[in-house]
């Protein structure tokens, strides 16, 4: 009898971790919990496998929320070595539908509705760089 009942104990602890590992898996923050209005409108990766991978998004948004635009970046996917751009452009004003592989990456007419820069290195540091177009 007691052999039992530890059997429906472990059973009962390991179904309880399950449901608990389940939950932290389906409720993971993501984009959506943000609390600005962000739409990717274009996006650029190379098709290179082999050495750095580059991605550059282009992202509208209704507001200037530092912060969340930083979290929007680093919800965005990131190879090792690789390098990771998004461009965020105030949504009420032109922004570009399509991307180039290399800098500036959108024409210049773009430029100055460009409102926030967020990058990741190869190294994975982090910068997010505001108005990155106007000059000072």
């Amino acid at each position: 009898m007691k052999t039992k009942s530890i059997f429906y104990i472990l059973i009962l602890v390991v179904g309880v971790v399950v449901l608990w590992i389940a939950k932290d898996t389906f409720t993971q923050p993501g984009v959506q919990d943000l609390r600005g209005d962000y739409k990717e409108v274009a996006m650029y990766r190379n098709e290179n496998n082999t050495g750095p991978i580059v991605r550059v998004y282009a992202v509208a948004t209704s507001d200037t929320l530092w912060n969340e635009m930083e979290d929007y970046g680093n919800f965005m996917p990131h190879t090792k070595y690789g390098n990771t751009k998004v461009f965020f452009f105030n949504a009420t004003e032109n922004y570009p539908s399509e991307l180039a592989p290399a800098a500036p990456y959108f024409p210049e007419e773009y430029q100055q509705a460009c409102i926030g820069m967020y990058e990741k290195s190869a190294m994975g540091e982090v910068s997010l760089k505001r108005y990155p177009f106007r000059q000072r």
